[in-house]
């Protein structure tokens, strides 16, 4: 086709999703944040760190596109790395929340984590476009895949939490996602190593 510049189209594609993800993470990493601590509830926690992460990530994307596949490759395994030191991060406050306790409401566990979810399934939608380009759209993909099981187990963490009058769901919840978050970030790194 003459007068085609298809990378350019499908750059300006995939930048225009990046930046509505980022945004959309940035503001739901907020809205979990203050929840979740007003809650006391480390799964709403570790799901706002990892918000944190994504936008973080989409940002390094959109860094990355319009850029050489090394810098795609660099700007994935910085995500990755990003994503196991917050993983790690939540992983400790969880701890800490076992030892000293914590009182979590899961009604806000309930209402914002159905919120997320709704967020999550937009950008798998959004990303699901883009999950055969490079390794920073990839890494994206994984990160919105990742995201929507972490909501589904806040939803679920706090049902029990109501149900079993504990606060054993939400740390059990607030430990899978970080270890989800921590292993998205893994194979991230790896996919990036490998292409």
């Amino acid at each position: 086709m003459i007068g085609c510049d298809c990378a350019d189209d499908t750059a300006r594609l995939e930048h225009r999703t990046l930046l509505t993800l980022l945004a959309i993470n940035g503001v739901m990493f907020l809205a979990e944040a203050v929840v979740g601590w007003i809650a006391e509830s480390t799964a709403l926690l570790a799901d706002s760190l990892d918000m944190l992460a994504d936008a973080t990530v989409y940002g390094l994307a959109m860094y990355a596109v319009r850029r050489s596949s090394k810098a795609q490759q660099a700007a994935a395994s910085i995500s990755g790395v990003l994503q196991i030191a917050l993983g790690i991060g939540v992983l400790a406050e969880i701890m800490r929340r076992a030892i000293f306790g914590s009182e979590p409401t899961s009604l806000l566990m309930v209402g914002t984590g159905c919120i997320a979810l709704v967020a999550n399934l937009i950008c798998l939608r959004l990303i699901s476009k883009h999950r055969d380009g490079g390794a920073h759209m990839r890494a994206s993909w994984i990160f919105s895949k990742n995201d929507v099981i972490a909501n589904t187990g806040v939803i679920i963490a706090g049902v029990l939490v109501v149900t079993l009058g504990s606060r054993v769901p939400d740390l059990v919840v607030g430990s899978i996602v970080a270890v989800i978050v921590v292993r998205g970030g893994l194979q991230i790194c790896r996919n990036a190593r490998i292409e």
